[in-house]
């Protein structure tokens, strides 16, 4: 029989997935059940080569030199005696091999033979002794196979975050580009496309519009179910309070459950800041809140929803992304 139960671990250590798993020793007689189920299940030798060498396609050294001369228990005993002396580099294979052996109900070739009543029998019999051994190990082949799909899932993850990684540190690049942009035309005109990159990146939905003459990009975004009504500036000064009260009201004439996010690379002033800080329909987001988005220190979604926390709870369009970090 097999030893002892299976431990199995997992962690995340330097961006990967460990596992490990005290192997099980294969019992003896299960090799002997494989070798007369391999005997047993085809009637011509060429079948089973066939299977022998399929199975063996990622380690062709199981099956060369062997004498297929000879009868077939004899090289199938010689297969088993490889995969055998070596268990903890074939192991995966060996059990994968008898799980689908002991699977099998019908033997096409035997049903043609003369004496097939006999020969199906005994192919019965050796499949049925060999099964009694592999449903001692199924429930290990089904927690590594659960482990291998969690370690599947975690690297897709790791994938999918070093590919946002490096978007970021392009749109940051792109960003400091336009921050020393001295035509600022050229520069407004790079802010549409770069902001629309960074809310696609986080899955926002983004349908933006522009206009030139005021630096300023109209449009909207969606996250968490809510619609945000979108305007942006990039000026040279920070945005005072009669663009804020213009764009406030846009936001309440689009409708109670409207929300806006007003984007300004400069900041806000102070007397802008009060005049919402008791009471607003939208929230803001300047240049420092994008650059620690940018940076990988605030994830974009985390940042809006806790501005929209912070704005529901006191009423304050105004929340820094760096709170966050403190």
């Amino acid at each position: 029989m097999l030893g002892a139960a299976p431990t199995l671990t997992s962690d995340l250590k330097g961006g990967g997935y460990v596992t490990s798993m005290r192997a099980q020793r294969i019992h003896p007689a299960a090799y002997g059940a494989l070798v007369e189920a391999l005997a047993r299940i085809y009637w011509f030798k060429k079948d089973l080569i066939k299977f022998l060498r399929l199975r063996a396609s990622e380690h062709p050294e199981l099956v060369a030199g062997l004498n297929f001369e000879d009868y077939k228990i004899a090289f199938a005993e010689e297969f088993v005696d490889r995969l055998m002396a070596d268990e903890d580099r074939y192991r995966d294979l060996t059990l994968s091999i008898m799980l689908e052996i002991s699977q099998m109900e019908s033997f096409p070739s035997l049903k043609r033979q003369p004496d097939a009543d006999k020969l199906l029998a005994q192919a019965n019999d050796a499949v049925a002794d060999l099964k009694n051994w592999t449903e001692r190990f199924q429930g290990l082949m089904e927690e590594r196979a659960r482990v291998e799909a969690q370690q599947a899932q975690h690297e897709e993850r790791a994938k999918h975050r070093r590919g946002l990684s490096q978007r970021l540190g392009e749109l940051k690049e792109e960003f400091l580009r336009l921050e020393l942009d001295a035509d600022r035309q050229r520069a407004g005109r790079a802010f549409e496309p770069f902001l629309h990159s960074l809310f696609d990146l986080f899955d926002m939905q983004p349908r933006l519009g522009y206009d030139l003459e005021f630096q300023q990009i109209d449009g909207s975004i969606t996250y968490d179910t809510d619609d945000y009504v979108l305007e942006a500036k990039w000026l040279k000064g920070a945005v005072e309070a009669s663009p804020l009260l213009l764009f406030n009201e846009k936001v309440r004439r689009k409708g109670k459950n409207a929300l806006g996010l007003f984007i300004s690379v400069n900041g806000f002033s102070a007397g802008a800041k009060a005049a919402f800080h008791e009471g607003t329909a939208f929230l803001t987001m300047e240049g420092t809140d994008l650059f620690c988005v940018l940076d990988d220190r605030v994830r974009l979604d985390d940042l809006l929803s806790r501005k929209k926390r912070h704005a529901n709870d006191t009423g304050d369009c105004y929340f820094p992304a760096h709170l966050m970090l403190d």
